[in-house]
């Protein structure tokens, strides 16, 4: 499995975001508003970042050899749910965006400072969440075999 490029994250949550935007303009431009981003969003992502760390944590711990066992298993379903982290933060990142640019915009709408607020809460939790992410699957890393651990591969030539 390939390391997750912040390139490619950043691309998402923009995209996203630009999409959201024009959405909710759209929306708007009919009398529509955004709906209010709980405060508990913010709260929840950073909860799961939390966990994605401390499970990073022990996966890193295990590679400098600071802990004596860990299930392989288990180290692999953290190196997955660290990509699944970066690109679910991405994503709501861009979607929560998205709708604190949409909200800023158009402030002269009653209402929209608070949901503005609480969007870009939404938003800082959720690039918490991409970027925990990122170091996870950083932790996760085995380091390349040594050079007398390497089997050579038959020359395709020799017969």
């Amino acid at each position: 499995m390939r390391r997750t490029r912040w390139q490619t994250l950043v691309l998402v949550a923009v995209g996203v975001a630009a999409l959201t935007w024009l959405g909710w303009r759209v929306v708007a431009g009919r009398g529509g508003l955004p709906p209010q981003v709980p405060w508990l969003v913010a709260a929840v992502e950073v909860l799961i970042a939390a966990v994605v760390f401390s499970m990073g944590w022990a996966v890193r711990q295990f590679l400098r050899g600071r802990r004596p066992a860990l299930d392989p298993i288990r180290a692999a379903r953290t190196a997955v749910l660290a990509k699944a982290s970066c690109y679910t933060g991405a994503l709501l990142s861009g979607w929560y965006g998205g709708q604190t640019i949409a909200l800023v915009t158009d402030l002269a709408t009653h209402g929209n400072g608070g949901r503005a607020v609480a969007a870009g809460a939404a938003t800082a939790g959720a690039v918490v969440l991409a970027a925990v992410g990122l170091v996870v699957e950083w932790f996760c890393a085995v380091p390349p075999p040594e050079d007398d651990e390497k089997v050579e591969a038959p020359h395709p030539t020799a017969g």
